[in-house]
């Protein structure tokens, strides 16, 4: 630990608000615990999760304690060890989660459980932003079982998660059908999916693009996507969302997030296929921490095509 300054820098927001609120602070240097790893972070993707946190939106399921840090996604070089911990030496390249809300930061302790070694093959800025959107597509994609020759619809279909969705159901043999706008076709059409445009049409274009029905529906934007599947006569255990937990509730769908994969055996799965080119996780632009507000004003514009990402 000799080697390692005293301070970090972190990002911090002192009250819920808008992405005014965030601001970058000098902190202690975190002091690993027994069975944490401290991570000298390398890469931290933002989410849109952080945004609803952040607002006060999710204050009843996920309150925040002020002063609050941020961020889930990291990847980074082990640079301090907790006492017990063995899967990890000083040196190691690492990527995981962080269920504290700090990965926004130079440094940070997380458990030892919520990290794997980074593959070689994995780009820092890929690996920084793997955890959820990859681990949150498994379990969106499982929870709908989808079967080869089915045809799947997915709302938000080239942003973040839905760029990772689109690619597992693809791998399964799934007719996708993307719902995004017109700019992301030629994207959507490389892996092998159909765009279908967002709009007053939805519905309509839908049942047209898919005559014979739509089997399963995976809602990664809003509650009227939720409430378009059950509309479409959509089985409702075969309609799943990621975000719109009252309405799925209110309708009996399905609600499963990145929690449920949450796991090394997932992390490892899923960081495999993207080192090994059979999954693409887009990176959509990178921000020195300082930035951090651009890097949010860029995601609230809900148009991004793949991951932003914090640069430490």
């Amino acid at each position: 630990m000799s080697t390692v300054p005293t301070h970090a820098r972190a990002v911090r927001f002192d009250r819920y608000g808008d992405r005014d609120v965030l601001y970058v602070a000098d902190i202690p240097m975190p002091r690993p615990e027994p069975g944490e790893v401290l991570v000298e972070v390398r890469a931290a993707g933002i989410n849109p999760g952080e945004i609803t946190i952040r607002s006060g939106a999710m204050h009843d399921l996920f309150p925040a304690t002020f002063p609050s840090g941020q961020g889930s996604d990291l990847a980074g070089v082990v640079v301090g060890l907790g006492e017990g911990v063995t899967d990890f030496a000083i040196g190691d390249e690492v990527l995981g989660f962080s269920w504290e809300r700090s990965s926004h930061a130079t440094h940070t302790v997380v458990p030892a459980e919520q990290l794997i070694r980074k593959p070689a093959a994995l780009d820092w800025t890929v690996a920084g932003a793997l955890y959820v959107v990859a681990c949150t597509a498994w379990s969106a994609v499982h929870a709908v079982d989808p079967k080869p020759g089915e045809t799947v619809a997915v709302s938000a279909a080239a942003g973040g998660v839905g760029s990772v969705v689109v690619q597992l159901l693809a791998q399964r043999g799934v007719r996708v059908l993307g719902i995004a706008s017109p700019a992301n076709e030629a994207w959507l059409a490389a892996q092998g999916a159909t765009l279908v445009p967002y709009g007053d049409r939805l519905a309509a274009d839908l049942t047209a693009a898919a005559p014979d029905g739509i089997d399963a529906f995976i809602d990664l934007f809003g509650p009227e996507y939720v409430q378009l599947a059950v509309d479409l006569g959509i089985p409702k255990d075969r309609i799943e969302t990621i975000i719109s937990f009252a309405k799925a509730a209110e309708l009996g769908t399905k609600h499963e997030g990145s929690a449920e994969a949450s796991n090394r055996e997932v992390l490892t799965e899923m960081a495999d296929l993207v080192a090994t080119g059979r999954i693409e996780i887009p990176v959509a632009a990178t921000y020195p921490l300082d930035r951090v507000r651009d890097a949010y004003a860029e995601l609230e514009q809900r148009h991004t095509h793949g991951k932003i990402v914090l640069i430490p």
